[in-house]
């Protein structure tokens, strides 16, 4: 006879993406988010996804008209993301945080003019505008080496990720807990 299953995607994994899809996120296999990744496991951006969305959502007015903003800008945007840096966790995210709520201003050149309007990474305004994917098994690797993590689930929006979620079987109970105590440790190390 069997026991019960205690792996976590039939029972808490899956569930997870059904109820994700089921709210309007759209599903990747984690061979395609790899692929919008351009096939590199270091990066975390959908970069393909976020040029998409950024050229979708961004106009500026300059002297009564509006404009797009140029692939140069767009990819100066994504470089703010990629380039962050690295001086801590905290004062990192502080960073970003400001970065991905407040947008970047981005040189443009309009009627031979440069202006510098700001770009944003979300539409706030129409939420609608934007576009949401979930994906599981999203292997990266760490900074400085060639070892991975794995989340079970991560969840983007416009290509940045912005939440990861780790499904654990119900099954487990209590016994759940040393192996998440040991997953945030991890995380506050920033091993990823």
């Amino acid at each position: 006879m069997n026991g019960p299953s205690f792996r976590e995607d039939p029972m808490s994994q899956l569930p997870a993406v059904e109820l994700l899809v089921n709210l309007g996120w759209s599903y990747l296999t984690p061979g395609e988010a790899l692929a919008e990744r351009g096939g590199r496991k270091k990066g975390v951006l959908l970069e393909n996804v976020l040029r998409e969305r950024l050229g979708a959502i961004n106009r500026f007015n300059y002297k009564g008209r509006t404009h797009a903003f140029s692939e140069t800008g767009i990819e100066s945007a994504i470089a703010a993301l990629t380039e962050i840096g690295d001086d801590g966790l905290i004062p990192t995210n502080h960073r970003l945080f400001d970065l991905l709520c407040l947008g970047k201003s981005i040189e443009q050149f309009v009627d031979g003019g440069a202006v510098n309007p700001q770009l944003r990474y979300f539409d706030w305004d129409r939420i609608e505008n934007n576009t949401f994917h979930v994906t599981e098994e999203f292997e990266v690797e760490r900074q400085g080496s060639k070892d991975t993590r794995r989340p079970d689930l991560v969840l983007f929006v416009n290509g940045i990720p912005l939440a990861v979620i780790e499904c654990k079987s119900p099954l487990l109970g209590k016994k759940a807990l040393p192996d998440w105590k040991k997953r945030k440790d991890r995380l506050e190390r920033v091993e990823i």
